[in-house]
């Protein structure tokens, strides 16, 4: 699979000056944190789940949530690791396409090893499972439930921690929490694929909900949990992980109380102002500014509730002409001993030393996103993403 894979390869050719790479369910582990992209969630608990998967690989999705946890009732639970079982069974049946990466999300550890042995051979379709209100207490359950089934099936099996707890966004308990959580993510290292943040459950200790025209780091007490996580577990001193950006709950607009939050001339540069209106009428312009942000404070791929939201994600994670062109420059051997250059653009300062790491993220982004055309803007990567 390959991200923009579903678009003609002469489009894909005069969109990207490097093309996304090709990567499977094997790949470095390194590789694939950088590639999930938007993680599209699904109940799993859907009567033509194995139909719903390919056809969403189809349209550009490279990894998804079957989800057997917030999304369905409680008692629901039984009914629907009956039907993940079924379901991976057709799409194990159906070997001439290749489904996306598969997480399951689970409410308790013990159903890691039981659901690993009731998919059978099946197993290899799955890449891991998604564990719900982390911390270091209650996560290493889970993780010890992961390395059990890993060895019984022989199948590499990552783990998605979801940071939502409410002693992660208290203040008096954040510190120690994040401490603990750290703690047990550094033991499990090699399993722990990306962190995941539960935006939603945050605001629902305080009874908010962010409105369709304000991000997440409009709630200032959710930002502030992010800037906290982002902190300690994303650091880029090798100690730290991938996280994943919050997930975005609207996908239509009733009544816009502010203007929209899209400029106009991108549009109309390349002819795209039906795109823009679309993008305005299903909330997509808050969509936008949030993932902007989300990678502004150091977060890559994002959660997704709905299937209109992964391009957005995916077109703006492809690396621009001009910041490949920075990276490259920072990262050349004769730069090891440091020092300050002005860009091949012309327009800033790269400093060798303090640039480094985000030099190194960034081609590690160019290679599974790709590398945009020099004059190849987002509004024509999303907009080949959305028709193929």
């Amino acid at each position: 699979m390959r991200h923009f894979g579903h678009i003609a390869p002469e489009v894909r050719e005069r969109l990207f000056h490097q093309e996304p790479c090709e990567f499977t369910a094997d790949s470095p582990a390194r590789l694939l944190s950088a590639a999930l992209g938007a993680t599209l969630y699904s109940p799993a608990t859907r009567p033509r789940l194995a139909d719903d998967v390919l056809k969403q690989g189809r349209t550009g999705v490279v990894s998804m949530v079957l989800c057997l946890e917030d999304s369905i009732d409680d008692a629901d639970v039984p009914a629907g690791e009956d039907n993940l079982v079924r379901q991976f069974a057709e799409l194990d049946a159906r070997a001439g396409e290749e489904p996306p990466l598969l997480f399951i999300r689970v409410r308790t550890p013990d159903q890691i090893p039981d659901l690993v042995r009731r998919l059978g051979p099946t197993a290899r379709l799955l890449s891991g499972f998604v564990l719900p209100k982390f911390t270091g207490e209650r996560g290493m359950p889970f993780l010890e439930a992961l390395t059990e089934a890993e060895k019984e099936s022989g199948r590499r099996l990552f783990a998605m921690p979801v940071l939502e707890s409410t002693e992660l966004i208290y203040r008096e308990s954040r510190g120690e929490t994040l401490d603990g959580i750290m703690r047990a993510v550094g033991k499990y290292r090699e399993r722990v694929l990306a962190l995941r943040l539960g935006v939603t459950d945050f605001c629902s200790s305080y009874g908010l909900r962010r409105a369709p025209d304000m991000t997440a780091y409009d709630v200032q007490i959710v930002a502030s949990v992010i800037a906290d996580v982002v902190n300690v577990l994303g650091r880029a001193d090798g100690t730290g992980f991938t996280v994943t950006g919050p997930v975005w709950e609207y996908f239509r607009v009733p009544e816009r109380v502010f203007k929209p939050q899209l400029r106009q001339s991108p549009f109309l540069e390349v002819r795209a102002v039906e795109l823009r209106e679309k993008l305005i009428e299903h909330a997509m312009d808050g969509l936008l500014r949030e993932i902007s942000l989300d990678q502004a404070n150091g977060l890559l791929g994002k959660t997704c509730i709905h299937p209109s939201h992964v391009m957005p994600v995916h077109a703006l994670s492809v690396v621009s002409h001009e910041e490949f062109s920075d990276a490259q420059d920072i990262l050349r051997p004769e730069r090891g001993g440091g020092g300050v250059l002005r860009s091949a653009y012309t327009n800033k300062m790269n400093e060798v030393k303090p640039h480094r790491a985000w030099a190194e993220r960034t081609l590690l982004r160019a290679e599974v996103f790709g590398v945009a055309g020099e004059d190849v803007g987002f509004v024509e990567l999303l907009a080949a993403g959305i028709t193929g």
